[in-house]
């Protein structure tokens, strides 16, 4: 079959085998020579890809789950928006969560995604207390931080290529409702927005909307999302503490033309976001849907860029670097006219236990992410962003990667030879292999 992930680029034709247990997915590994775990396709890129895919969806059960601690232990194939249906009724809520709920824990982990909240809890593998793994070899491996340390924080953000996550186990928050009290704040240039960031910077969840077209001394305007989870005695009498104060969402059914979203069509919707969200911001009370999860009420929201799909393109920038080097990047977007319907720039804190992944994403300081429609010259513009974050000591997101070269990978990636180093040890023939490791010389 064709098998592509959500931003539809690239496509590979694929074996999808699904096993429904750790022995299966022991045998599968046994008798193939090469494949990727995949779990939900929400990564935007090739990391998932290749000619056998083993889709670990079939893993999906729940092991156990302990009330006093809130440690949930579940297979790899479990959702976060499994976890959230039932385990939100109950007063939890996951430690971390991206911007959709339709990702597995395992590619939770591969990816070691983060939210809102980094700048506080740090990334989803700061929370996980143990995973166990099929290595390539079929070797099944428990290990921890404190258990085999190395392999454990290589596996978090590893990209799926230290073996098959089978299972995993950490903790769940306990929040008070499902609702956000959400404050909107409407800044004028990327200055404003990077002090707003500051200043809040003990505020649970906080996020930005750049508008990328604008210029001059409008460059880098946008909204800053803050939020917190609603205690039960604040919410009005009309809102239900338990529900998640969302309705049912649509569904997009068809692919829309790729001209629809050009430079003018995106200026006009930036333009009219930010001039009806009101210059006082007014703190109110939203369903955790609308807040964490709000491309999630459009079904197949990805269809927008049409049949040629889009790159999504997210990098960080350390926090010494932020200010000068975002200002060259939107710049250079905004002279080039090259529009992104969605500009989504976050804070990262300092560095945790996380920071021992050779291949994590995260340092202090800010990252963006942008969606480019898959148009001529988008790859080559995309190049010369390259050359602007690697010359502010920043790098890419290889969940997000579907182009980089891997001279721009080694350049952001210090310590993707240790890695290297491990893969090889543990994978001499390059089992556990993907579209985008190959490109990058990851095995």
């Amino acid at each position: 079959m064709l098998l592509s992930n959500w931003n539809n680029y690239p496509s590979v034709e694929a074996r999808v085998l699904e096993p429904h247990g750790p022995e299966e997915a022991a045998r599968l590994l046994h008798h193939e020579p090469h494949l990727i775990a995949r779990g939900m396709g929400r990564c935007y890129g090739d990391a998932s890809l290749a000619p056998v895919v083993c889709s670990t969806l079939g893993l999906d059960k729940f092991l156990t789950f302990d009330e006093q601690s809130g440690v949930l232990h579940c297979e790899a194939g479990v959702t976060l928006d499994r976890i959230i249906e039932v385990f939100l009724p109950r007063g939890w809520f996951p430690s971390v969560v991206p911007g959709t709920r339709q990702v597995t824990v395992g590619g939770a982990i591969a990816s070691d995604i983060h939210g809102k909240n980094h700048h506080l809890e740090g990334t989803f593998c700061r929370h996980l207390r143990e995973l166990t793994l099929l290595l390539p070899d079929g070797t099944l491996c428990t290990c921890s931080p404190q258990h085999d340390a190395e392999l454990f924080w290589a596996t978090c953000g590893g990209m799926g290529l230290t073996g098959l996550i089978l299972s995993a186990a950490f903790p769940l928050q306990r929040v008070p409702s499902a609702f956000v009290e959400e404050t909107t704040l409407r800044v004028p240039n990327l200055t404003a927005m990077m002090e707003a960031f500051e200043e809040h910077h003990n505020t649970p969840f906080s996020v930005a909307w750049i508008d990328c077209l604008a210029k001059g001394t409008s460059l880098g305007r946008g909204l800053v999302y803050l939020g917190r989870f609603a205690r039960r005695e604040e919410l009005p009498r009309k809102l239900d503490p338990s529900d998640e104060g969302h309705g049912r969402g649509l569904n997009l059914p068809f692919t829309v033309p790729s001209f629809t979203l050009n430079p003018l069509t995106i200026s006009a919707f930036n333009g009219l976001l930010y001039h009806k969200t009101p210059s006082r911001p007014h703190p109110s009370f939203t369903g955790f849907n609308p807040y964490f999860f709000p491309l999630d009420w459009l079904d197949n929201w990805n269809r927008l860029y049409g049949k040629r799909g889009f790159v999504q393109y997210q990098f960080v920038l350390p926090r010494e670097q932020s200010q000068t080097g975002l200002h060259a990047i939107l710049s250079t977007i905004a002279s080039q006219g090259r529009a992104s319907f969605l500009a989504i720039l976050k804070l990262f804190g300092p560095p945790g236990p996380e920071a021992a992944a050779p291949l994590g994403f995260p340092r202090e300081g800010y990252t963006l992410a942008l969606d480019f429609p898959l148009a001529p010259g988008v790859l080559p513009f995309l190049e010369v962003l390259d050359g602007l974050v690697l010359r502010h000591q920043g790098r890419h997101y290889l969940t997000k990667d579907a182009r980089m070269s891997r001279e721009t990978f080694a350049a952001g990636y210090e310590r993707a030879g240790a890695f290297l180093a491990l893969k090889r040890r543990l994978d001499p023939h390059g089992r556990c292999s993907s579209l985008q490791s190959r490109r990058l010389g990851l095995g």
